[in-house]
């Protein structure tokens, strides 16, 4: 990963419920990353949930992304 690369987490089974529970959303809805995407790991699959963390001038933006 590249030092100016946000973080990219693969959520659990159980945030991603959490989440879209907290959002009251179906997983179709959230914004898409492609599986090619060189920032994801690769043991991701279509349907995971990658959890993005943006800093920006002292305080952490977080971004929800579904795998495609």
């Amino acid at each position: 990963m590249h030092a100016l690369q946000p973080k990219h987490t693969k959520l659990k089974n159980i945030e991603v419920k959490k989440l879209l529970l907290k959002y009251n959303i179906n997983l179709t809805q959230l914004p898409k990353i492609k599986m090619d995407d060189p920032a994801i790991s690769k043991d991701c699959v279509r349907g995971d949930v990658i959890k993005i963390e943006r800093e920006d001038e002292e305080k952490i933006q977080t971004f929800y992304r579904v795998v495609v």
